[in-house]
């Protein structure tokens, strides 16, 4: 699994692949310090499974980074890396389509175990920000859920988590519909369907309902890219 760093400060990305390289699993580390030279990477780089991305780079700052990255790159999920990790900074980074949020002031086991929950293709959203929510949340996050115990799903169907999991990584509704095989029409039947059982209005809040409820989602790597 290849992982693209995007920050501009060196003892931080080296920080970062030293986590990554206690997930568990074998992974590459690319980094990046610009935003450029991360939409580079990524145009060289095609099987990049992930990206942990700064919102404050030299040549973007804010969720433009992120929206720049998603514009070009929809397949490949992003998690959100900021030292300003307040409820709005996290609400801006989901809407635009980050599939989670770590701040910068986690302890590394928790990052450890955020970084495991991201890479099983789970969310992780920062507990003081879940607590906001009007259900309790874990004070951490535990290493993901066997595939093989039961996993709750919220009277969710087995093709509804299908679309539940690629829109938590931030994917547009044409993006779902060549992954899954499906029609436009059938994906948003399942959207709104996925919304009422969850009680949720939007994908914003479907991602914090995830995290917050525990929702075990199916793992879908990106798709590989022709040559």
């Amino acid at each position: 699994m290849k992982v693209l760093v995007v920050d501009d400060h060196p003892l931080i990305r080296e920080a970062l692949a030293n986590v990554l390289a206690e997930v568990g699993r074998t992974v590459e580390v690319v980094q990046a310090d610009r935003l450029d030279g991360a939409l580079a990477l990524l145009a060289a780089h095609p099987d990049t499974s992930l990206i942990l991305l700064d919102l404050m780079l030299p040549d973007a700052e804010g969720v433009s980074a992120l929206e720049r990255v998603r514009a070009a790159y929809p397949d490949v999920p992003v998690v959100v890396l900021s030292a300003t990790d307040n409820r709005t900074t996290v609400l801006a980074a989901i809407d635009a389509g980050a599939m989670g949020f770590i701040s910068k002031r986690t302890a590394s086991p928790i990052l450890v175990n955020a970084l495991r929950l991201v890479l099983a293709g789970e969310v992780y959203i920062p507990a003081e920000v879940l607590r906001s929510e009007t259900a309790p949340a874990p004070a951490r996050p535990g290493p993901p859920a066997s595939r093989d115990s039961a996993a709750p799903t919220h009277g969710l169907t087995s093709r509804q988590l299908d679309v539940l999991a690629l829109l938590v990584q931030g994917k547009q509704n044409k993006v779902i519909c060549r992954e899954l095989n499906l029609a436009e029409g059938t994906i948003k039947t399942h959207t709104a369907a996925i919304y009422r059982e969850l009680g949720v209005n939007n994908r914003t809040q479907a991602v914090f309902a995830v995290s917050r409820l525990g929702i075990q989602l199916p793992f879908r790597p990106a798709p590989p890219v022709a040559e």
